[in-house]
């Protein structure tokens, strides 16, 4: 069931913040996100070359946040004139099946990285099927293929809305996003913000729980090693924390209060775009945290410059290959590597 005509025409909402803060941003997050994308798509091949599973999971984060990026001047241009739709209706559509298939593989894929990362640390003589390109490769295109299934909604309702706004003679054509929400948005937000949100971060919080336990019991890992790895722990859980949690919870509070009330939507109007605008933040902090800010992703960039695919160096297999079995048996005499803890 949707809201009536009459409602979404009624309801006047001033856009003028958009007008300001997503042009400029939007522009930044391009020149960012472009290339530290692509550096991160250059590192992600050869982690997969050297037959790293890690690499195929950082590969798709990095698909779709350029995917989501190349949307971007759409965006642009939507809000610098009002938040009025100017191209076509299929654009409309597949431009929201993009911004929303980026939010919620790039949740998916960070999931899957802290499963991997789990299991390699806390469980090292265990469950070596599911680390393997094979199970990487499969996991991934189960990945995709469940959110291309669930976002396919966007492209079979109806995305352009108008709006009139009759105290200044505006009409807009909206793009999905409609004040107040329609009630079959509303219900789709709340699968979103359990299934594309809340379940990810549970299994984040409690992989990387898991981990930062099994670094600071191992007695043979330096203490400048230790808080390396803590402080990216929990520079990964914050970023996500920080790019998706208030967009969720604007999200809820809308998908409850809002469907065909103009009141709420009018209150809701200004955090609900704000908190949209961070989570657009996440297309470049996943580069940046996973290639710039690890051990393995800036030796993955001096290997770039040098023009060099070096295979994995022997001395740090072994190393990770003594943690498993030492952590096996209790006995805390080999360290930790960073690369394999966290990348």
């Amino acid at each position: 069931m949707n809201c009536t005509g009459e409602y979404n025409n009624t309801c006047e909402i001033d856009h003028r913040l958009d007008k300001y803060l997503f042009p400029v941003l939007y522009s930044l997050l391009m020149i960012i996100s472009i290339p530290t994308n692509l550096v991160s798509l250059f590192i992600s091949c050869c982690q997969v070359k050297k037959k790293n599973e890690l690499g195929i999971y950082l590969l798709c984060l990095s698909l779709a946040d350029l995917l989501y990026t190349l949307t971007l001047p759409l965006w642009i241009n939507y809000a610098q004139n009002g938040d009025d739709w100017r191209f076509s209706f299929q654009l409309c559509k597949l431009s929201v099946f993009l911004k929303y298939l980026n939010y919620y593989t790039s949740s998916g894929f960070l999931t899957c990285i802290s499963l991997d990362r789990y299991l390699a640390v806390v469980h090292p003589l265990r469950f070596h099927y599911l680390r393997t390109r094979r199970a990487a490769l499969l996991i991934s295109a189960l990945v995709w293929a469940f959110e291309i299934m669930s976002n396919y909604q966007f492209l079979n309702e109806e995305e352009i809305f108008e709006e009139q706004n009759l105290s200044q003679h505006i009409k807009h054509i909206l793009c999905y996003d409609t004040y107040p929400l329609q009630k079959w948005q509303a219900w789709m937000n709340f699968y979103r913000v359990g299934v594309g949100y809340a379940i990810p971060l549970i299994i984040m919080v409690f992989c990387y729980q898991k981990i930062y336990r099994a670094v600071e019991n191992n007695q043979a890992t330096h203490e400048r090693d230790k808080r390396k790895i803590k402080n990216l722990l929990l520079s990964i859980i914050v970023t996500f924390f920080l790019c998706f949690t208030p967009y969720h919870v604007v999200l809820f509070l809308r998908s409850i209060l809002e469907p065909c009330n103009c009141f709420v939507a009018k209150q809701m109007f200004l955090p609900y775009r704000i908190t949209t605008a961070l989570t657009s933040i996440n297309c470049i902090a996943d580069p940046i945290l996973y290639c710039f800010v690890s051990e393995t992703g800036r030796t993955g960039i001096w290997n770039m410059f040098k023009c060099d695919f070096p295979a994995s160096r022997p001395e740090e297999v072994q190393q990770t290959q003594n943690f498993a079995v030492s952590n096996s048996s209790q006995d805390k005499t080999n360290k930790i590597p960073e690369s394999t803890t966290v990348l």
